[in-house]
């Protein structure tokens, strides 16, 4: 009869133990606690427990009628860390029979700090992505959820370790922008260097021979080509230009030819002295000395030396005949048909005055 119970009590255990096996391989393969690879039934278990802490901390509110401040939803930090593992779930009945180890608990704030120094030093944020071989950049990446998802099972990827604990940080993302803002800034650095040369090369000749031609050979044809492009090239527009100036220079022509070619009468004369004895001038305006003969007969000036000879012109007034033959020669030489008066700048015709 005692033989026939512990059979039985070996028989119990047995199927206790298999029963144990059974239910925890079947909650294995079925990852009732993934971080990565269903991440909706994260966030539902999340509502749900939000929900159930809000209806516990529910109280009641009186409303008394004053007006409050209404806020807006807070923007969620983008550099927040967060666990993305839910609480681990209880434990099976193998793992409670000592058949299997429990799943560990979750990390403390300090052992994460631990985790993270560790991986800073062996400097797994410079290196890529150990799954998609690519630079960790500022968008989201999920990598190890396709892998979790392709392999079905929650295995590390390098160590091979199942069930780990996932948390989320961004020291990748901010290596990232460090180089990236390192990179823009060579790019911008190499420009302004790039230009400052060139504008160096445009300045300064260089020494070599070669380069040197080369450089006075561009300067000459950059010079020669602003000149070429400085000159007015209308051929239509120059011509009547030509047209004009010959046409004003005609008039000026008709105008000295009325003026002088014209042979001025003895009333003519007589009207022009009368003109220069109003003017009352007793000296010459080329040399400065006193006339001989005034517009009105011998002056009586210069005591006993010889009397000048004085020439009376159109425009009325007198000088010495020797001065003006000297500045007619000194202004426009002995061809030149016409001349102009030294005081009013005038074409005249002259006449000497007897004395």
């Amino acid at each position: 009869m005692f033989k026939n119970k512990g059979h039985s009590c070996k028989r119990g255990n047995l199927a206790i133990t298999a029963v144990a096996l059974q239910d925890h391989i079947l909650h294995d393969l079925q990852l009732q606690n993934p971080s990565a690879v269903d991440p909706s039934q994260t966030k539902a278990q999340q509502r749900a427990n939000a929900l159930r802490s809000l209806k516990r901390n529910a109280k009641a509110v009186t409303d008394t009628g004053l007006q409050r401040r209404t806020q807006g939803p807070r923007e969620a930090d983008p550099e927040r860390e967060y666990v993305l593992d839910p609480k681990p779930p209880p434990l099976t009945l193998a793992q409670r029979l000592g058949l299997f180890e429990p799943p560990p608990l979750p990390l403390s704030a300090d052992e994460w700090d631990r985790v993270r120094q560790r991986s800073l030093s062996q400097g797994d944020s410079v290196q890529p992505c150990p799954v998609c071989k690519e630079e960790f950049q500022l968008r989201p990446q999920a990598c190890l959820q396709a892998f979790e998802k392709f392999t079905g099972k929650k295995t590390c990827p390098l160590c091979r370790k199942n069930q780990y604990q996932t948390r989320v940080i961004h020291d990748g993302a901010q290596l990232f922008r460090r180089k990236c803002v390192t990179r823009i800034q060579a790019c911008w650095r190499g420009h302004v260097v790039r230009k400052w040369y060139r504008d160096l090369r445009r300045t300064l000749p260089p020494t070599d021979a070669r380069l040197r031609r080369k450089f006075f050979e561009e300067k000459f044809t950059e010079i020669s080509q602003r000149m070429l492009c400085s000159y007015h090239t209308d051929i239509d527009e120059l011509l009547a230009e030509i047209d004009h100036c010959l046409a004003v220079n005609r008039s000026v022509l008709q105008q000295l030819d009325q003026q002088c070619g014209r042979r001025l009468t003895d009333d003519d004369w007589q009207q022009i002295r009368a003109q220069a004895l109003r003017r009352d001038t007793h000296e010459c305006s080329i040399c400065l000395t006193p006339l001989s003969v005034g517009p009105g007969g011998p002056s009586g000036a210069g005591g006993g030396a010889p009397a000048r000879p004085t020439v009376l012109l159109s425009c009325s007034h007198v000088f010495h005949h020797a001065c003006l033959l000297a500045l007619e020669r000194l202004s426009w030489g002995d061809a030149s048909p016409f001349h102009v008066c030294p005081l009013c700048r005038s074409c005249y015709q002259k006449r000497v005055l007897e004395s």
